[in-house]
């Protein structure tokens, strides 16, 4: 396969250091034409999974050169649900919405037993919605989170847009990426039930996100099904991965809502990729489709997950596999887990990777931080900046009108 297109890694840190009670975690880039970055990311608590509380921010209006202070979002904290639960926004991305000129930021709900240290819900009782917000870039504040409203109950009784990658259309309707459970399923399983993918489209006019319909249901046995689906166009083809417990999936579409079967992730001598139980997300660049994951076999047998380091490389979109050739190491192994990340393309000549060591202990030892901290993390927050070496077209490209 020809390769098209180079690229330099500048490595920036955006913050370091934390208190060992709570760490920066899911740190994500929403860019603000021509020059504004913001910065979304959580607190998470350290004794326990997945304990998040208000979404906070950082900006920077100059392409990242300098950052603000972190600030927390009222707007995007927790509330209480009418079931005696709490509820909070979590697994948040912003990315701009052309056609109204909003950042739009979308992610799911999590729910937690009241109390200070109460924990996730994780029965058939919890409600898993796509949450949503609005920013004004005026007040640098973002709208009280909403939620959106799902036809059929039954099919989209767990149903999230947490960690994914969108794609916005000509018209100004967003592929929206879900993963979901029915009703029979979380009733039958829980939180260990198989959940679906699907992608829906749905309207935005700068305020309101409305689900419109949604494609075929995508589905694996075991492993918790597929979830946390990243959508990306490119030359012509919607292309999707996958979280799985075991591996990483991609499958592909021409109308960006029906898909083809999901295939396992594998580089191009046929030996799977590695990278499971994880988020893969994509970089995209005109003249070239790029894939950012973690993987396994790569000295890394103490980090949670094999979450560590975070690799780069080349897909052939044509095989549906990764040039093992062109894989780079862009974030080091410094003994945290990085699984929880967001991509960007920041500018016609830049996209970003972004990235946090999350501090909790390594793979045989969770939540021993003296372990993650001996080989050197300190809940960095990073921003890898892959600078192209030829301008990426990819805004002034459009995916096709067929959908």
């Amino acid at each position: 396969m020809m390769r098209d297109v180079g690229y330099e890694v500048q490595l920036d840190v955006v913050s370091e250091g934390y208190d060992r009670v709570t760490e920066w975690f899911q740190p994500r880039v929403g860019i603000i034409p021509p020059s504004t970055a913001v910065l979304t990311m959580t607190k998470a608590r350290l004794w326990g999974s997945d304990i998040f509380t208000a979404v906070q921010g950082m900006r920077s209006d100059d392409l990242g050169e300098s950052w603000s202070e972190p600030v927390p979002h009222a707007t995007l904290d927790r509330r209480p649900a009418p079931n005696g639960t709490i509820v909070c926004p979590c697994d948040m991305t912003p990315a701009w919405h052309s056609a109204t000129g909003k950042l739009l930021v979308t992610g799911h709900t999590a729910n937690y037993l009241p109390g200070e240290k109460g924990g996730l819900v994780l029965d058939a009782t919890r409600i898993l919605q796509v949450a949503y917000s609005v920013h004004d870039d005026q007040s640098h504040t973002w709208a009280e989170w909403s939620t959106l409203q799902m036809t059929d109950p039954d099919r989209f009784h767990f149903v999230s847009a947490g960690c994914t990658q969108r794609v916005d259309l000509p018209g100004g309707d967003i592929l929206l990426p879900l993963y979901c459970m029915t009703r029979a399923e979380c009733e039958r399983a829980a939180s260990a039930g198989d959940h679906f993918v699907t992608v829906a489209r749905c309207s935005f006019d700068g305020e309101l996100l409305r689900y419109l319909r949604s494609g075929n249901d995508l589905c694996t046995p075991g492993g918790r099904g597929f979830c946390e689906p990243s959508l990306t166009w490119y030359r012509g083809r919607f292309y999707l991965t996958l979280r799985n417990d075991l591996r990483g999936y991609v499958a592909i579409s021409r109308d960006g809502l029906n898909y083809a079967e999901p295939v396992p992730w594998t580089f191009d001598d046929g030996e799977q990729l590695g990278s499971y139980n994880t988020q893969q997300h994509w970089v995209t660049h005109s003249d070239g489709l790029f894939l950012a994951y973690t993987r396994r076999g790569a000295g890394n047998d103490m980090v949670i997950r094999h979450r560590a380091p975070m690799f780069v490389a080349e897909v052939d979109p044509e095989r549906l596999c990764v040039l093992r050739d062109t894989e780079r190491e862009i974030i080091p192994n410094r003994g945290a887990q990085m699984g929880n990340f967001g991509a960007v393309a920041a500018s016609a000549d830049e996209s970003w990777v972004i990235n946090s060591e999350c501090m909790h202990g390594d793979a045989k030892d969770p939540y021993n931080l003296d372990l993650t901290e001996a080989r050197g993390a300190s809940n960095r927050v990073y921003v890898c900046r892959i600078r192209w070496d030829r301008p990426n077209r990819l805004n002034e490209l459009v995916p096709g009108t067929d959908v």
